[in-house]
């Protein structure tokens, strides 16, 4: 779990519920609480009465007690109860996405739609079996969205794009689109030369095309380019728009093991470095039809020393060159 988290310096009351506010301008104030069972809460507190409207778009999430409550004032609460300590960082997580998306809604009506939204797309997570990235996996999921966010610039169909996304589905390759296939790959500032294949499929593919496509990531906090896994994630879903697409980017995320974590906030990253390699005839890696029979389960090292003549033109890993 998290270090701290924001219910950390709220005490349990005897009845009803704690809460401290968020920092931040919103149209509707916001609030981090307990209740009486000790439960961690997430309020929104909204002007007017809008119960229609929740009973039209309400939806139940796995784990997480969502509900409209009344008060005296002409006011009504939305109040998020998470039911299991377990998933207490997921729940910090999904709360401060919807805390920042809270941020541009102009009124409480269009407070409680953007609510209700958020929590809809929170079944997805709520749902999947998130884990505890490793370093490496953050920096090799950090790469396959960067190349994602480079073909939604270029593909006419942004769902296209997300379709084209194949790595969390355990394909041979990260993408495949038209008839070309890339496989996506990250070092970090600091490694030595060299990428790990992981098996005896991944630089084998039928399509006609067959790209390595390789990112040098650098753990820079201070640089004004740097961005999180979180942030990252963010930015892909708020230039998705479309509920399909946002809905199956949330999928392939969870499939990858991701969540919202806190945790995530770290390492801040920057693309130091983009290589790109035509995969073809003479290129150092071993292929599953050409191993003697019964080898299996191969993984192995590529010098970057050894395949720079197969180095080309990033824009040729597009169809653009």
């Amino acid at each position: 779990m998290h270090e701290s988290s924001p219910w950390d310096c709220i005490t349990v009351p005897g009845a009803d519920f704690n809460v401290r506010q968020l920092a931040g301008e919103r149209a509707v104030p916001c609030f981090w609480g307990r209740d009486s069972s000790g439960a961690c809460l997430f309020i929104v507190e909204l002007q007017g009465n809008h119960a229609d409207q929740y009973r039209k778009a309400a939806v139940a999430v796995n784990g997480i007690d969502v509900d409209l409550r009344g008060s005296d004032r002409g006011m009504q609460r939305l109040v998020l109860s998470l039911e299991r300590q377990i998933d207490r960082d997921l729940f910090e997580g999904l709360c401060n996405t919807l805390a920042a998306a809270l941020e541009h809604a102009t009124d409480s009506a269009s407070s409680l739609a953007v609510s209700l939204a958020h929590i809809r797309r929170w079944k997805t997570f709520m749902s999947g079996c998130s884990q505890h990235l490793s370093a490496e996996e953050v920096r090799g999921l950090f790469a396959e969205i960067i190349f994602l966010m480079e073909l939604i610039d270029r593909m006419t169909s942004i769902s296209s794009a997300v379709e084209a996304w194949l790595g969390p589905e355990r394909s041979h390759q990260d993408f495949i689109f038209g008839n070309t296939a890339v496989e996506v790959k990250s070092l970090s500032g600091a490694e030595r030369s060299t990428i790990r294949i992981s098996s005896e499929d991944q630089l084998e593919s039928l399509n006609d095309a067959l790209f390595l496509r390789i990112y040098r990531l650098s753990d820079l906090p201070g640089s004004v380019d740097a961005r999180s896994l979180n942030e990252i994630v963010a930015a892909v879903q708020a230039r998705l728009g479309e509920a399909d697409a946002v809905e199956a980017f949330d999928r392939k995320l969870v499939a990858h093991g991701y969540a919202p974590l806190p945790e995530y906030d770290e390492p801040r990253l920057v693309v130091s470095e983009v290589r790109s390699y035509r995969v073809n005839d003479g290129f150092p890696r071993l292929m599953r039809s050409q191993l003697p029979t019964g080898i299996a389960g191969v993984a192995y090292d590529i010098r970057l020393e050894s395949i720079v003549p197969y180095e080309c033109n990033g824009v040729a890993v597009f169809g653009d060159g």
